[in-house]
């Protein structure tokens, strides 16, 4: 498959919407759990705590599997990628097309076949870690989605419906699975108003390895 199918897949804000993703349980959690009387609840919540305290970094594969109404079958892409904080995600997709993506802080840069696109989302993810993570937070999650939390002999499991048309408009729900030995990511679900359904299975393969610095090096508009 051609990069140029690759991306009829979705836009590139829609792809990185979807990655960046992956890292919204590190950014919102704190605050979707903080306050909650569920001792299932708070088990995680400690359990998230203490993994955000241990690991600040970690490498590993990716693997998304994206399904749609308008795709004849499902679309596996696969990739490795290093995580630094909650400001830091590099990625190499290495299947069906070869893609670099690049977060840093305020910017993402996007390339394939040696072409480079330069989105600016600082204000955005600053604006979602405001907006989840103030004493208000609990209060802004119940008016905004449905949290179901529930445990398997692995994983925890939590599922995020939204309630109101703020977040409704662009999603059905989000589904995310932690390990229940780490509490580390192993997969996400990111189910879209677009049609396009997406799971991210998560490999961590290292952690707090030491990252050299120009792995998240983007380009700015000048």
């Amino acid at each position: 498959m051609r990069a140029q199918e690759f991306k009829k897949a979705g836009s590139a804000w829609d792809l990185i919407r979807r990655l960046l993703s992956t890292l919204l349980p590190f950014l919102i959690f704190p605050g979707m759990l903080c306050g909650q009387s569920d001792d299932l609840l708070n088990k995680v919540w400690n359990g998230i705590q203490q993994a955000q305290q241990k690991y600040t970094s970690m490498c590993g594969t990716l693997t998304e599997t994206r399904t749609s109404n308008l795709m004849v079958k499902p679309l596996v892409l696969r990739g490795k990628f290093c995580a630094e904080g909650t400001t830091r995600f590099a990625l190499d997709y290495f299947e069906p097309s070869k893609m670099r993506i690049r977060f840093n802080e305020n910017y993402v840069n996007v390339t394939s076949d040696g072409n480079t696109e330069v989105l600016e989302i600082g204000k955005s993810v600053r604006r979602a870690q405001s907006y989840f993570g103030r004493e208000k937070s609990l209060g802004n999650l119940k008016k905004n989605f449905t949290i179901t939390v529930q445990e398997d002999n692995r994983d925890y499991q939590m599922k995020l419906v939204p309630r109101t048309d703020t977040f409704r408009s662009r999603l059905n729900y989000l589904v995310v699975k932690l390990d229940k030995r780490d509490f580390i990511l192993r997969s996400l679900e990111v189910d879209g108003k677009s049609g396009v359904n997406s799971v991210f299975v998560i490999d961590v393969s290292s952690m707090n390895p030491k990252i050299p610095p120009d792995m998240f090096e983007v380009y700015k508009p000048k």
